[in-house]
Parts: structure tokens; sequence; C-alpha cells
């Protein structure tokens, strides 16, 4: 129980720093554009994982997105009876870093960074799972298969993060994570198109995790190992 507890507490430090760091850029950047781009939002979610992973991977496999944890758990490289742990501290963590950041910013903004479709209900669905899926492909290959260069993890997870929120941020958010999104939604009180990014995550996740583990082809002297150094 006690190990549980220590997994459960980085799983929260990490989502906090995600939401925190990550939605608090996008709120810099609409207060100082002239200081700070909003281009670089991207790179500071990236960041912000990859900086994540090598501080708490070891400790709680930093899934920081109860998508990962949920597609992990369906592989059977996460217990079952963890999951609602996970997801509350996840949860909570996210909440917890958008209830700081209203009382630490100068003015209280309009946006919290929430994530909304700039494209049809459908199509940002689409996105939401082709987007969590190319994450979850990168974070079930460098996190559980031996044969894939483990310290590496925190960067490729990273820029993986960079690339699809490049790609789809200007059309979804870019989301791929509950947490992240519910947290700004709550405090913004966008709630209509909140499901698509409890939904696409989920799918996209799932999917990656089942066709990874179908392709993954181990040699006889390969062994899986479990979910580690993930986002």
């Amino acid at each position: 129980m006690q190990n549980l507890l220590h997994k459960t507490v980085a799983e929260f430090v990490g989502v906090f720093s995600l939401v925190f760091m990550g939605c608090g850029s996008i709120v810099i950047s609409n207060t100082f554009p002239e200081y700070f781009s909003s281009q670089l939002v991207p790179v500071v979610f990236g960041i912000v994982i990859m900086v994540m992973i090598y501080a708490l991977g070891h400790i709680s496999g930093a899934h920081f997105n109860p998508a990962v944890t949920l597609a992990f758990t369906v592989a059977r490289h996460f217990p079952k009876k963890e999951l609602p742990v996970y997801w509350l501290a996840q949860f909570l963590g996210g909440i917890s870093a958008l209830f700081l950041l209203t009382l630490l910013l100068p003015d209280i903004p309009e946006n919290f960074g929430a994530t909304l479709p700039q494209i049809s209900i459908f199509k940002a669905l689409g996105w939401e799972i082709v987007l969590t899926f190319t994450l979850m492909f990168v974070i079930i290959s460098v996190a559980t298969d031996t044969r894939a260069v483990g310290t590496m993890a925190g960067i490729a997870i990273g820029a993986t993060v960079c690339l699809c929120a490049f790609v789809g941020g200007p059309l979804t958010g870019a989301s791929m994570n509950p947490a992240r999104s519910l947290a700004p939604a709550l405090f913004q009180g966008e709630f209509q198109s909140l499901w698509i990014y409890f939904t696409g995550p989920a799918i996209g996740a799932v999917i990656a995790a089942l066709l990874y583990e179908w392709i993954r082809c181990d040699s006889p002297e390969s062994e899986k190992k479990p979910a580690k150094g993930c986002c």
C-alpha cells in the first residue's frame, strides 16, 4: 500500500507539472505575446513531459495520462486494481495545477488553455484518436520493449508530444490526455466538447497498445518489461 501511495504521488506531481507549465505557458503567451510566442507552447509541453519522465519514471512509470494508464492496463502491462487510484491522482494533479495558477497569475484570464475543436466534432475526434495513437505507439515501444533504447525514452516521448502539438494544436488543441483537458475546462466552464478529449485519447491509446503487442515479435532473448518511463 505504501508503494502505491508513492507511485500515485509521483503521478500527481507529474500531471501537476504538465498542466501548470503547459497551460501556464498558454496563459503567458496570451498575456505577454511580445515576450512569449504561442509557437513555443508545444515545446513547453514536450519539455515538461521529458523532464518529468526522467525525474519520476523509475517511481510510477510516469504515465501522466489516464488514457496511457488505460492502454497499459488493457495490454496487461499494468495491474487493474491500481487503475482507479492512478486516474484519481492524475485528475487531481491537473485540477490542483489550474487552481494554483488562478492564485498566482496577476489577473484571472479568460482562457486557461482549454482544448476546443476548431473543426467539426467528428473530425476533431479523429484527430485526437490519431494523435494519441502516435504518442502511445512510441510510449509502449520505448517503455516496455527491452530492445528499445530505454535511456532515450524521455526524449522520444517528449519529442512526440511536441510534434503532435505542433501539427494538431491549431485544430483540436492536441490534448491526447483527459487530465490535461479536464482541468482548464472546469475553470473555463467549457464542457460541450470535453467528451472528445476523453473518448479520442482512450480509443487511440488502446488501439496503439494492442497493435504494438501484436507486432512486437519478441525474440527468445527479449522479454516484456513493465510499463516504465511513459507519458
